[in-house]
């Protein structure tokens, strides 16, 4: 199964599992889980899961794979992962361009280097995912507070270049997470749109967008607990009109307001897709 290019989602929280079920038909387009909190999950949570999936399409978001760590890869859970989405029919897996592991799951995603062996590293750890799971995957690029310093003797690389030669060595898609984009240009002091502009179109295969926290002008925290802001609807346009239309998603995860607002931010993504894709929009295919 895939996703319609126009299409806009809504993340699958347990919170929201009953409002999910009443919701009116094409109310949202798609839906969103972690399959690591649902692998395995039974009774009334894994016969709601079933419900919503049987009803519309879903994609799947890994939390734990550490793409850039250094332990072995987890294949076991790889193997459980490839049985859920094969079940569930998921139209798109995507992970995090992050470590998250030690001896242990550290329960957040850490930044990796920027450099040409991280992109070696965690490309040949793409492929070997993509290998079990016996599908593409995409790869989200993540939000970040402090830049990991690179080892001794290697050249530093700026984060726009890495992700695009990561995309590019393992030959997977790239999930374009825009507020992300917007949050680290702030902290770290760079251009969001001329980071936009250096993503490979061809690569992107759905964009995420979310709402963050303003600590201070200069520092902006990603939360997914407020509503977007409109500077990251701005960049989410631009990003159309860049790279052309994609599934979206509409991340959300604390601070849980009615179904209906966000809703609202659904037909915001919608309404923006449709002026990407109007008769006088523009193609989105110049940087293939």
């Amino acid at each position: 199964m895939t996703l319609p290019p126009a299409s806009a989602g809504l993340g699958l929280r347990r919170a929201m599992l009953d409002e999910l079920r009443a919701a009116p038909g094409g109310a949202f387009d798609f839906l969103e889980c972690a399959p690591d909190n649902w692998i395995g999950v039974g009774g009334r949570f894994g016969e709601a899961l079933d419900e919503l999936a049987a009803r519309h399409p879903l994609s799947c978001h890994g939390l734990s794979l550490s793409l850039g760590g250094t332990r072995p890869l987890d294949e076991v859970f790889l193997a459980r992962t490839r049985r859920f989405l094969d079940r569930h029919r998921v139209a798109l897996y995507s992970e995090h361009l992050s470590s998250c592991t030690d001896d242990g799951h550290l329960y957040d995603l850490m930044p990796i280097p920027f450099t040409a062996e991280a992109v070696r590293h965690v490309a040949a750890r793409i492929r070997r995912v993509q290998d079990v799971l016996g599908r593409r995957i995409a790869v989200e690029n993540v939000s970040y507070y402090a830049a990991h310093p690179p080892l001794a003797g290697t050249a530093p690389m700026a984060e726009a270049e890495f992700v695009a030669a990561v995309v590019e060595e393992a030959d997977c898609d790239l999930l374009l997470d825009v507020n992300n984009v917007y949050v680290n240009a702030i902290n770290h002091g760079y251009d969001p749109a001329a980071f936009l502009a250096r993503m490979p179109t061809r690569r992107i295969a759905s964009y995420h967008v979310a709402g963050h926290y303003d600590e201070a002008a200069d520092l902006k925290v990603d939360t997914h607990g407020a509503p977007v802001k409109g500077d990251v609807w701005a960049l989410l346009a631009d990003a159309y009109r860049l790279h052309g239309v994609r599934p979206t998603l509409l991340e959300r995860d604390f601070n849980l307001p009615p179904l209906a607002e966000l809703l609202g931010e659904v037909a915001r993504i919608r309404e923006l897709q449709a002026q990407a894709t109007g008769p006088v929009a523009a193609t989105g295919r110049a940087h293939e």
